[in-house]
């Protein structure tokens, strides 16, 4: 049984804690901070990580450091890409008119029972099914 977690996190988030320091230092605080909460992911968010932190930012990792970013993730809540996430992907890239790989995190949050999915990439505020989205750069 894949164990559950409060909050799921996107990939931009992990982005902003893995290379936010020089480019976005309040974004890489605000990342470093969810960090410590019981959070979740899934292996689609593991893939773009481990594709988008080498192109990205002023000092973008080396496959080795994104490798073991990836590791270290990857001991967190987890939630595989099996048929039910790509059907409810589907499903809700529909039913909301977003894209399938928001749908297909937005799946895999509620999989994993997260009431909050952070993202910089869906609609501040709104619900999409049981999750949440609540972009946590916003100011208060």
């Amino acid at each position: 049984m894949i164990a559950g977690a409060d909050v799921f996190l996107d990939t931009n988030i992990l982005i902003y804690a893995a290379l936010g320091s020089v480019d976005e230092p309040a974004k890489y605080d605000r990342a470093l901070e969810l960090l410590t909460r019981r959070f979740g992911t899934s292996g689609q968010v593991l893939a773009e990580f481990y594709v988008t932190a080498q192109r990205k930012g002023a000092r973008p990792l080396t496959p080795e450091e994104a490798q073991e970013w990836v590791f270290r993730l990857s001991k967190k809540p987890f939630q595989p890409i099996d048929y039910r996430v790509v059907r409810s992907g589907i499903e809700n890239a529909q039913r909301y008119m977003i894209s399938y790989w928001d749908g297909a995190i937005i799946a895999a949050a509620e999989r994993l029972g997260a009431k909050v999915l952070y993202s910089e990439d869906l609609n501040h505020g709104q619900t999409y099914g049981a999750v949440r989205v609540e972009n946590p750069f916003l100011p208060a």
